[in-house]
């Protein structure tokens, strides 16, 4: 066993896009679990874009990362040792306790995964909170029938990939927005939508999105916000739904940017807007994970990962996120399995 436990700190709050020098690498023993408790080891981390927002010193939904001490997120990590009955050697968990190569708990926070039905990565990503954002938003908060006609923007990330393909597996029509030729190829074979729109060369998004849906749009799940909510808001059908997931387009502005000019197509489109959270359709979890795995047996169901080695490569990969650098879920290989 390895005798220190390396660990990412935030060392700085960042202003705009967050560089690496806000962040420090930092060592320390690896902990040894107490009575009741277990010593896991993680072999994979995820990093998100939300985490951007827990960097401002600000109230949300989930208190701000702290200026100076390690930084959290979802993992899935290994058993080392035991001292609680529920847990043995060799299992493996999700947690919450990401940006470090081991830690200790009294098991109250870690979640045992079956690697027989994904791959253990899989949970901290199509089979995990991003995949349970895509089935909640999609089908709760956008209220999903079959057969319509649905855009996604962010679509070959982490959600809006899955956003897609349950899109697809309604019998929907499905356009996805993505910033390069390969991750709308990707859409394309692997996702199975019916049109894609690389919105870094297709000039006037607004035109695009209006080519793309001549009979409008009935949902639009919105991972981007700025100038996809816009074009979006143009090209609603009457009662069209709009699940609002994320805004990665402003999470480094320094200022507020100008809202939707076109707002008021809410009023004579009957339109609905819905900001959600995850955490709010936990309940869904079994449900979730057994149409998952049936879709995923059917071959209705793919996902691509995009892995960064190292802990200490976990800032340049956080970063990377708002450049667009990753195809589907962004995640640093921290450890290997036993």
């Amino acid at each position: 066993m390895s005798q220190s436990n390396r660990e990412i700190r935030l060392k700085r709050r960042p202003s705009g896009m967050p560089t690496e020098a806000d962040f420090e690498l930092a060592e320390t023993p690896v902990p040894t679990p107490g009575p009741g408790q277990v010593l896991v080891r993680n072999i994979y981390m995820s990093v998100d874009p939300y985490m951007r927002g827990r960097m401002v010193d600000r109230a949300s939904y989930i208190p701000p990362f702290q200026v100076g001490e390690v930084l959290s997120g979802g993992a899935v990590g290994q058993v080392a040792a035991s001292n609680n009955a529920a847990f043995k050697t060799g299992d493996f968990v999700n947690n919450f306790s990401g940006w470090r190569e081991w830690f200790t708990t009294s098991g109250g926070d870690l979640q045992k995964i079956d690697p027989r039905l994904a791959p253990i990565q899989a949970y901290l990503g199509a089979f995990g909170m991003p995949g349970l954002t895509a089935y909640a938003g999609i089908l709760k908060v956008g209220e999903l029938k079959d057969g319509e006609r649905v855009f996604v923007s962010g679509a070959a990330g982490a959600v809006g990939a899955v956003v897609c393909q349950i899109a697809k597996n309604k019998g929907c029509y499905v356009v996805g927005s993505a910033g390069s030729d390969e991750k709308c190829e990707w859409l394309k074979k692997n996702a199975r939508v019916d049109a894609t729109i690389n919105y870094r060369t297709a000039g006037n998004l607004d035109a695009a999105v209006r080519k793309a849906f001549p009979e409008g749009i009935d949902v639009y799940f919105d991972n981007v916000g700025g100038a996809h909510l816009n074009a979006a808001l143009g090209h609603m059908r009457m009662h069209g739904r709009i699940a609002v997931c994320g805004m990665i387009a402003q999470y480094n502005a320094t200022e507020l940017p100008p809202g939707p000019a076109n707002i008021i197509n809410v009023i004579p489109m009957r339109l609905t807007i819905r900001g959600f959270i995850v955490s709010d359709y936990m309940n869904l979890t079994p449900q979730f994970l057994a149409d998952m795995g049936k879709w995923r047996a059917e071959g209705k169901m793919t996902w691509h990962e995009t892995v960064v080695n190292g802990i200490e490569n976990a800032p340049k990969a956080f970063i990377g996120l708002f450049k667009g650098e990753n195809l589907g879920k962004m995640l640093v290989k921290v450890g290997e399995a036993r």
